[in-house]
């Protein structure tokens, strides 16, 4: 089996990898029988020298190999036909734009496996880029809460070499007793709570952050049946009755809301949950949320400031809560929003380190052992020119029906 490292060709360029050098080599030692090769970049995080240095052979041409590993789409002009393929396809919730896309991976015979569908029995992800998001969202939250009040003036993510030195800039500010909420129970959330907690912000209750006034700066983590409650007034403890029913359930979001100062939107939102705040919501005098780091970023959402997603180059815009359109993030009267949607690109190194990781454990060991634990076959989009079992319902999307 010959595995290739694809070169990275979207634009804007992603300077991500599946596997780093130091992976590769890893990967190398544990199935010595397989063939691992690298087409040559010039825009990866990692040199081609990296990966040569570890005893990988990096080619111009790597169409010989079978398995293609990248991370964005790759253009319908550069795919090469009978290949196996991973990258994130951006098609499994029927995106307009990669329509083509899906297409033309089916009519080139290729068997797609997308990064999103590589997940466990019981359909949980086993590999992505969520916690570098988080860790990059809750950073650049705090950029934008220094810039729009003139407290402080941190250095894009971008320009530091890693977590680390995001890390020290932070602990070099001085913040004010503000209220921090964070939504999420997943790998987002968890990345943007480590920040918090390497800045030794102090985790309150929800009772205590809802209720309490504090002399220091405080965070509170909450999960959907802390900000959703049942429209019949029942109490329920479990989340699963929430994701099975969600129109039995409306936000209660808003008591967060009054007592929040910065808002780090780490949650996963799903079709059919109710809105976490809505633009009503936000024209009340109760709304006293100032900043929005959204990192789940569903622009005209259930995060209602959020207008549209942002870039790494332009991150923050305004919100006139008034006029429900854009505005100087710097108008007091404004929201200030952090809504990019590619953040780890911000952190490209530590990301995909991560990344291979997850990716060296759960995907590449199901090449050599028969698939046992049927990663290859759940993840898998198309298959002889032909979509798979359980993506047929995107054949109304690849015939232009949707």
């Amino acid at each position: 089996m010959k595995f290739a490292i694809i070169k990275e060709r979207k634009n804007p360029p992603d300077r991500r990898v599946v596997l780093s050098p130091s992976k590769l080599a890893e990967a190398k030692t544990l199935y010595p029988n397989s063939d691992f090769k690298v087409e040559a970049s010039d825009i990866r995080v990692y040199q081609d020298n990296a990966y040569t240095s570890e005893g990988v052979e990096v080619l111009q041409d790597v169409s010989d190999c079978d398995v293609m590993i990248g991370v964005k789409e790759v253009p319908v002009e550069a795919l090469i036909p009978g290949k196996k393929y991973f990258f994130f396809s951006h098609t499994i919730k029927k995106q307009p734009y990669n329509r083509k896309l899906l297409r033309a991976i089916l009519e080139k015979n290729i068997e797609l496996y997308d990064h999103e569908t590589i997940v466990n029995k019981e359909g949980f992800r086993l590999i992505g880029f969520g916690r570098y998001a988080g860790i990059v969202g809750a950073y650049n939250g705090f950029r934008a809460w220094g810039l729009k009040y003139d407290s402080w003036n941190l250095p894009k993510a971008g320009t530091l070499p890693g977590q680390e030195a995001l890390i020290n800039e932070l602990n070099k500010i001085k913040l004010p007793g503000i209220k921090m909420l964070l939504t999420g129970s997943g790998k987002v959330a968890n990345g943007s709570q480590e920040m918090l907690d390497a800045m030794q912000i102090k985790s309150v209750s929800v009772e205590a952050y809802l209720n309490q006034t504090f002399n220091e700066p405080v965070y509170c983590r909450i999960d959907v049946l802390d900000y959703n409650k049942r429209i019949d007034g029942q109490h329920v403890d479990d989340v699963f009755n929430f994701f099975n029913n969600p129109q039995d359930y409306e936000s209660n979001f808003m008591r967060f809301a009054k007592v929040t100062d910065f808002y780090i939107a780490g949650h996963f939102y799903g079709d059919g949950a109710p809105y976490l705040y809505t633009r009503t919501d936000v024209k009340s005098p109760d709304f006293n949320i100032k900043v929005v780091a959204d990192i789940s970023c569903d622009v005209d959402g259930p995060v209602a400031t959020t207008l549209r997603a942002s870039t790494i180059a332009d991150p923050i815009y305004g919100y006139d809560p008034q006029t429900e359109l854009e505005t100087n993030y710097k108008d007091p009267k404004a929201i200030t929003v952090m809504a990019v949607d590619n953040l780890p690109c911000e952190l490209p190194k530590d990301a995909s380190e991560g990344f291979g990781d997850m990716f060296l454990q759960h995907v590449i060991p199901a090449f050599f052992n028969n698939d046992k634990e049927g990663v290859l076959q759940r993840a898998k989009i198309t298959e002889n020119g032909k979509l798979t079992e359980q993506f047929s319902y995107l054949q109304d999307y690849v015939d232009g029906l949707e």
